[in-house]
């Protein structure tokens, strides 16, 4: 699929992977939406080098998955600009890392929400417009659960089975989730795989570069 042109939405394109992924799709002149929730200097940023990277459009929100009137502004304003959204990367997570007996509740509510939560009714409010394909972001702890990782883990399962749920009620569309093992991003103190790496795969998909089932998991060990 040729992506001048298309309206790429990226929720979490502030930093790490999202931020990767918009400057990947910014190359294929791409009209990008990045949204960003506390980090607004690096969502600047990241703005600002996608327009030189070629991407046809910029525009920069912020966005808070956790409350409902922000994702409903995030997508007004992105159909007020562009009419539409060709594809949405679901990218915004967060993680804590302790033990369960160690994690507070509202740690482990924090993570479900973003990662969970967040990602189905950014996509319930996003879908009427969706017109290719939609990307969740899930993880390697979403095919074995992993200790101090637990409320992240069950989070990242559910994002699988919303993933593949979606695909059986939305035919006309592709979606996937993405699986990688440990990425380098805040997440990960910076240490792994690079953000980059991902971000290719991704855009490969989105490009139809490769092509899977819809409703099956991107494993970017494959590609990669």
């Amino acid at each position: 699929m040729e992506l001048h042109g298309k309206v790429i939405f990226i929720t979490g394109a502030s930093l790490g992977i999202g931020s990767a992924d918009a400057r990947l799709f910014a190359g294929e002149g791409a009209k990008l939406v990045l949204t960003y929730y506390k980090d607004a200097a690096p969502g600047k940023r990241v703005a600002k080098e996608c327009l030189g990277l070629g991407a046809s459009d910029v525009l920069l929100l912020k966005l808070n998955v956790l409350d409902n009137k922000s994702i409903e502004r995030a997508v007004e304003a992105t159909v007020k600009k562009f009419g539409r959204i060709d594809i949405l990367v679901n990218n915004a997570g967060v993680i804590v890392w302790k033990r369960l007996l160690k994690q507070t509740v509202s740690e482990i509510e924090l993570q479900l929400r973003t990662n969970l939560e967040g990602v189905i009714k950014m996509t319930k409010s996003a879908l009427p417009h969706v017109k290719k394909m939609i990307i969740n972001m899930a993880s390697a702890a979403s095919l074995s659960g992993e200790h101090e990782m637990i409320a992240y883990s069950a989070s990242k399962w559910g994002v699988r089975g919303f993933t593949q749920a979606l695909a059986k009620e939305c035919p006309k569309l592709k979606v996937h989730d993405v699986i990688s093992g440990g990425v380098a991003t805040r997440m990960k103190n910076f240490k792994g795989l690079a953000p980059e790496t991902v971000a290719q795969v991704i855009v490969d998909f989105a490009k139809e570069k490769h092509v899977l089932p819809s409703g099956a998991d991107i494993n970017v060990r494959d590609y990669a």
